[in-house]
């Protein structure tokens, strides 16, 4: 009897430890899943994404696990259809599996909520002007009216205005407008997010950020570029029927690559920009056979510097 328990404990310390092993290794490769970290905020999420594909592969191991043991090891022999032995509830058993996944889900709610806070993001809270106040390390968002806290990094700072259906970035130290943002590497900074419609979503995957635009509104939003790249922004949130059009690049350059192409774009005259959204609407509105629901008119394309 004391040999079979002490195999069962063996066997169950080294289920164990390969369960373990096996769930870490999963979760080090979830950081390959992902685009390039491409700003300094992007490991906060990173780590988060691979802390629960860790929990999710542990979880799912070990139930398939005992699940192969059990009809491994502990079947019933050919022809034995007795029934299995009448065992009540165990109050003891129950308070267990009970408590310990109550207990994982409040640790993956605090530790996402702590990312949460640190990313900067404005949600909910905000809007019924809840106080709910941010701990700032790297990225770090707040409405205009709040007291801006102090950055001994240089901003670059450059007003973002979402419309139906397109992204404008205008950088005010140079007085121009452009459809696509450039942003200068390991310099931090500073979007000023507006809406001029309806709510609209940043998203940058590669930065892993995304901050709700809300209308009436000026968010002011941190977060410091550290990869040289192009890289895809697009409207987290429904925003209409053209909403899927409205993407716009993303160019991180060296700092001395961005002041060339300020000064370059400076020298251009403002011209309407290509924009989709425009595009497609005028070429169905043109149509003599109307199909399909109305929809919202576009935005006029906006008139840009460079379009990019």
């Amino acid at each position: 009897m004391k040999i079979r328990l002490i195999l069962n404990l063996l066997t169950l310390m080294t289920g164990g430890l390969v369960v373990t092993i096996t769930s870490i290794f999963i979760g080090k490769q979830a950081y390959s899943w992902l685009p390039p970290q491409a700003a300094a905020e992007s490991h906060l999420i990173d780590d988060l994404f691979s802390f629960l594909v860790t929990l999710g592969a542990f979880i799912f191991l070990a139930v398939t696990s005992t699940v192969l043991y059990s009809i491994t090891f502990h079947r019933a022999k050919n022809y034995d259809m007795s029934d299995g032995p009448h065992i009540e509830g165990n109050v003891t058993l129950e308070v267990v599996w009970t408590a310990i996944p109550v207990m994982l889900v409040l640790w993956i709610a605090a530790y996402s909520y702590q990312v949460y806070e640190q990313m900067g993001i404005q949600g909910p809270s905000h809007l019924v002007h809840l106080h709910n106040p941010m701990q700032m390390q790297t990225g770090y968002a707040q409405e205009e009216e709040t007291p801006a806290e102090t950055v001994s990094e240089p901003l670059e700072k450059i007003d973002v205005l979402a419309k139906q259906w397109a992204w404008v970035f205008h950088y005010p130290e140079k007085g121009i407008t452009s459809t696509e943002l450039h942003l200068p590497s390991d310099r931090r900074v500073r979007l000023a997010l507006q809406s001029e419609d309806v709510l609209h979503g940043f998203y940058i995957p590669a930065f892993r950020l995304k901050q709700d635009i809300v209308p009436g509104r000026t968010i002011n939003f941190e977060f410091t570029p550290i990869r040289p790249g192009k890289y895809s922004l697009t409207d987290s949130q429904y925003s209409g029927t053209y909403f899927a059009t409205m993407q716009a690049n993303v160019i991180v350059e060296t700092p001395e690559e961005y002041h060339e192409w300020l000064t370059k774009a400076a020298s251009h005259i403002p011209t309407p920009a290509k924009n989709q959204a425009a595009s497609e609407y005028a070429q169905t509105s043109n149509q003599r056979i109307k199909t399909g629901w109305g929809t919202v008119k576009p935005a006029a394309p906006p008139v840009v510097n460079f379009s990019g």
